[in-house]
């Protein structure tokens, strides 16, 4: 997904001309610490809530005061990995989006990147969980879902993690049925290490809990 999808309608950026209480109102509004500045359709910055707290004088517009703005932004067209790089890197709650002549687009804000994940990890979607364990030079994506395919299944999504200071890996498979037994007896007979498994009663009720908690988390 590119980021130019993944721009949210409802962030209005500021003008130079708006004041220091409209930029806080905003931001409550909007439930984020950042916000664009846009002279036109020119990028010009983004204005943090500490930099707002640090004018003084909230009623004055915010060109008659020496903001620092730094630039964080990204085109329309990276993928969203980028948009999730910068966000993690720099801890913005929005990032700003241009085309290639430096134009203003729109923003995309940590819920929009919460709400793109829940549908990449299939939460809405029935079925089990399969957590392994493995070293990383073991780890084989057509293995794992030939194995998954010999139980009249498919993997619905998959990801990554390796384990810090260690040569093993932890890949967690999405199971499009809620039976998962066999398909964890098959990986059992080709001596993969089965971490943890879910099935659809306790995993999916959990994760969609704590998707729930952590959008209310967002919504503060």
């Amino acid at each position: 997904m590119l980021a130019k999808e993944l721009i949210s309608d409802a962030i209005m950026p500021l003008k130079t001309s708006d004041t220091g209480i409209t930029a806080l109102n905003w931001m409550e509004e909007f439930r984020v610490s950042h916000l664009p500045i846009v002279n036109n359709s020119d990028f010009l910055g983004l204005v943090s809530e500490a930099d707002i707290y640090e004018l003084g004088n909230y009623e004055e517009p915010l060109g008659n005061h020496p903001l620092g703005l730094y630039k964080p932004y990204v085109f329309e067209n990276q993928h969203v990995y980028d948009v999730i790089r910068q966000v993690y890197e720099q801890k913005l709650t929005l990032i700003p989006v241009l085309d290639h002549k430096n134009h203003y687009l729109g923003s995309i804000t940590l819920q929009c990147l919460v709400k793109y994940f829940a549908r990449l990890a299939a939460v809405d979607n029935p079925g089990g969980i399969i957590v392994l364990e493995m070293g990383i030079r073991d780890y084989s994506l057509s293995e794992i879902a030939r194995l998954v395919e010999m139980n009249d299944s498919s993997i619905l999504s998959l990801y990554v993690q390796t384990l810090p200071d260690s040569t093993r890996m932890e890949v967690t498979l999405k199971i499009n049925r809620m039976d998962i037994g066999s398909i964890i007896q098959t990986f059992t007979r080709y001596n993969y290490n089965i971490k943890a498994s879910f099935f659809e009663g306790d995993y999916n009720e959990t994760l969609r809990d704590r998707y729930d908690s952590l959008m209310k988390f967002l919504e503060l």
